[in-house]
């Protein structure tokens, strides 16, 4: 039995590597991790991914398996800004964020997952805005102008739903699938956020998550991989994933290990187990970044609207009354 963390050395699978002390560290009020058997390490988290923490112990680093940890209160150093933005973007994207699981990134970004419904049906969204701008599909809004938002927002133990009934559509992209709404928060607060992926960086096999509203069930994760990262319908590609995604996903997020969204959730082949598919971030970029040209407009009948394919010809030969008559 460790001394120092009462759990036996072989079931923590510790690394310990002589290291110097880090003088950058020496002011970063430190993490408390707390294990599964009730102990405690208060250490600055030097690295961290979905499998293992790295801490820092002075003149060692020890790694601790995920697998052992029941939860992680942050230092200061986990509240410092990582967000670097573009002036003229209303989207955020992030640097230097580590990897970590799933349960702690639902925690920390869940509220800014909406759930979005219209008189005919229901579907998923992201906040990307602290002033209310979020992102769903355009087949979400298709046809609508009286949209509710349901957020969610962190108390104590669990979230709390709100209803937000004044929502706008500010932009509709129908050949990407991609909406962009706008919100008002009612007491004039803000909202949490999401990261959207700056440059992509995208591999088969790398572990995914979605949350969305599948059949309604609000604040669903589902998890899955990547299969492939160009998978090309109708002169777009998308990234391919076993990640489940159901009705009511639609317009979603789909995250990575760092709590960034790569992709927008939109659809699924039926019947087809594990084919799913998500819209790369680099078109939810560019959307918003050229939103003036899909700029949504109620009384314009051309905005925002899917019209149906006129029905083919059944006979293609020419109306009897037009030939002539024999001896004309």
């Amino acid at each position: 039995m460790s001394p120092t963390l009462g759990v036996p050395l072989a079931a923590l699978a510790l690394l310990l590597v002589p290291v110097a002390p880090c003088s950058a560290q020496e002011d970063t009020t430190p993490d408390e991790v707390k294990l599964t058997d009730g102990t405690s390490i208060s250490a600055v988290i030097l690295k961290e991914t979905s499998d293992a923490l790295w801490l820092d112990l002075g003149f060692e680093v020890l790694r601790v398996p995920r697998a052992q940890v029941e939860a992680i209160t942050r230092g200061q150093a986990d509240e410092i800004d990582p967000t670097q933005t573009d002036d003229d973007s209303l989207y955020r994207t992030a640097k230097s964020l580590a990897e970590r699981a799933p349960k702690e990134l639902a925690r920390r970004f869940g509220g800014a997952v909406i759930k979005v419904s219209t008189p005919s049906g229901l579907g998923s969204g992201f906040i990307i805005n602290p002033d209310g701008y979020a992102i769903t599909n355009a087949h979400v809004v298709q046809g609508e102008t009286k949209l509710k938002c349901t957020v969610f927002e962190q108390g104590e133990g669990a979230f709390s739903r709100q209803v937000i009934d004044d929502v706008d559509i500010i932009a509709v992209n129908n050949h990407l699938d991609l909406a962009l709404i706008k919100m008002t928060h009612p007491d004039g607060g803000v909202f949490p956020y999401v990261y959207v992926q700056g440059a992509e960086d995208l591999a088969a096999g790398q572990n995914v998550f979605a949350i969305g509203a599948p059949l309604g069930l609000e604040r669903t994760l589902s998890r899955g991989v990547i299969s492939t990262t160009q998978r090309s319908f109708e002169g777009i590609t998308y990234i391919q994933t076993d990640t489940q995604i159901n009705p009511g996903n639609s317009g979603g997020p789909l995250f990575n290990d760092r709590g960034e969204v790569i992709g927008v959730t939109n659809m699924g082949i039926p019947l087809g187990e594990g084919l799913n598919f998500a819209i790369p971030a680099r078109y939810v970029r560019d959307f918003i970044r050229n939103r003036d040209a899909f700029a949504y407009d109620k009384d314009n009948p051309n905005s925002g609207h899917n019209y149906n394919e006129p029905p083919s010809r059944s006979i293609f030969d020419p109306p009897a009354s037009l030939d002539d008559a024999p001896g004309g």
